[in-house]
């Protein structure tokens, strides 16, 4: 299994575990993404978005609200505003070793390490939106997440993220 860091810096030589700013609670570790779920980093660091995937168990009601225009199973909603900071940025993938990694979190695809991790290879990735679309991930664009963020926490969705909203516009 591949497991990635994604940052906008080129020249980490090794992650140390620290204390993640929503993780108050949790010991320092280092967090990977694995493979399959990698496009939920392809922003801005900073950038809030909301991801949200098909999967059984959702009611008709809300597949329609959520997925009744599109046939992609995955939705990306990001603020209009970081529409043009997303198309011109760079980011770099970031593989790690996995053998002290521990599942943290299997919907999300997190895994977290109590070890200092030195990365094996280092890869830049721009053209972001178009790397979504041919994942056919749906991309869409809002003035404001709120309303789309309490929908999705009162839906029957459950597999979805909800990235770095302290960034988003206040209401």
């Amino acid at each position: 299994m591949k497991l990635y860091h994604f940052s906008e810096e080129s020249d980490i030589r090794f992650f140390k575990p620290r204390v993640k700013h929503n993780r108050q609670n949790m010991p320092p570790v280092v967090w990977a993404i694995d493979q399959q779920h990698e496009f939920t980093f392809y922003f801005p660091r900073n950038c809030p978005r909301i991801v949200y995937t098909r999967t059984e168990g959702i009611s008709d009601e809300d597949n329609n609200k959520f997925f009744g225009l599109t046939d992609s199973n995955i939705v990306i909603t990001v603020e209009g505003v970081w529409y043009k900071r997303i198309s011109e940025t760079t980011i770099f993938r970031y593989e790690l070793p996995g053998d002290s990694f521990k599942l943290f979190d299997e919907f999300a695809g997190y895994y977290i390490s109590k070890e200092t991790i030195y990365p094996i290879d280092i890869k830049p990735i721009d053209k972001l939106i178009e790397r979504l679309a041919d994942l056919n991930i749906e991309i869409r664009f809002t003035p404001n997440l709120h309303p789309l963020r309490e929908s999705i926490l009162n839906s029957t969705i459950k597999d979805f993220g909800i990235h770095r909203f302290e960034n988003a516009r206040k209401l």
